[in-house]
């Protein structure tokens, strides 16, 4: 995303801000305030509220503060399912990006509790956000889907349960649709959403998020395979000793490598249509597509 980094980096920082004056207002225990701020302030890409405003700003050329507000609702419950993954009974993993996870500073008790605190957090701030009610309710309902049982939450028991068997590449897309899908087309809809966008546009953001996500799943696994623990931040090839359904494992590299660029291709076309029904082309949000080529 080089064009654009000066305003990603900005957004960043509007994201982060917003996150940690709101974690200041709130009436709770020093200690969890401090755990939650801890995994939300270790940095990351903030790809999906960067994902919102983007698709925001395509639709209606400006982010207010309202949009920055949403979008951090997102970041709490990505930083939530991260620090729950990291913990003994999920992935195990000390490393979370480059720095200590959550359980080995403050202890896994608290870290359950930082995760649980900043997934209701989240709708706790999104339900006071100064929006149309009817926006409001949208916004939650569709987090709400994409973040639990039918979503995210979903494709993680998939992921957990897959570990004892072999699964197809139909099974293995369903589950990251799931597990990194979800929320990932969320961010994207959101967007739409405070866009005031019809259906027939959300449904197209909503597809591109979808298919985003699986890009996103397939090049995290590849990288899984070929990158290492410093350039990722968290330990890589732990893959296969946990006996993880990946792509690479399934297809081979060169074949995860394949599918990937398929599923960048149907992403560009997703972003082509919008460029037709709108008049304008999607510069910006092509931009995320150049993440996968690193």
């Amino acid at each position: 995303m080089t064009n654009a980094s000066g305003k990603m980096s900005n957004r960043i920082d509007q994201l982060e801000q917003a996150m940690d004056q709101y974690l200041a207002t709130l009436q709770a225990p020093s200690k969890l305030k401090e755990a939650m701020r801890y995994s939300l302030d270790a940095g990351g890409k903030r790809i999906r509220p960067l994902l919102t405003l983007a698709f925001k700003e395509y639709f209606t050329g400006e982010v207010v503060t309202t949009d920055i507000d949403v979008a951090a609702c997102i970041e709490m419950i990505h930083t939530y399912s991260l620090i729950h993954d990291d913990l003994p009974e999920m992935d195990n993993d000390d490393l979370r990006r480059g720095k200590p996870t959550n359980h080995k500073v403050f202890g896994q008790a608290m870290a359950v509790l930082a995760g649980d605190g900043l997934l209701t957090t989240a709708f706790e701030r999104l339900t006071t956000i100064s929006l149309a009610p009817a926006v409001i309710v949208e916004l939650t309902h569709k987090l709400a889907l994409a973040a639990g049982a039918q979503g995210m939450v979903g494709g993680q028991v998939g992921d957990i349960l897959g570990e004892q068997k072999q699964l197809t590449l139909a099974e293995l897309q369903m589950v990251h649709e799931g597990k990194t899908g979800a929320l990932l087309q969320y961010a994207c809809e959101a967007g739409a959403i405070l866009a005031a966008q019809p259906p027939t546009v959300k449904e197209i953001v909503a597809h591109f998020g979808l298919n985003f996500g699986l890009a996103f799943q397939i090049y995290d696994d590849i990288q899984d395979v070929v990158s290492t623990t410093a350039k990722m931040g968290k330990k890589v090839h732990k893959d296969q000793a946990h006996n993880k359904n990946t792509y690479p494992g399934l297809l081979g590299l060169a074949g995860a490598q394949e599918h990937l660029t398929k599923m960048v291709a149907i992403c560009r076309s997703d972003l082509l249509q919008l460029e037709q029904i709108m008049g304008q082309e999607p510069s910006t949000l092509n931009e995320f597509l150049e993440y996968f080529k690193r």
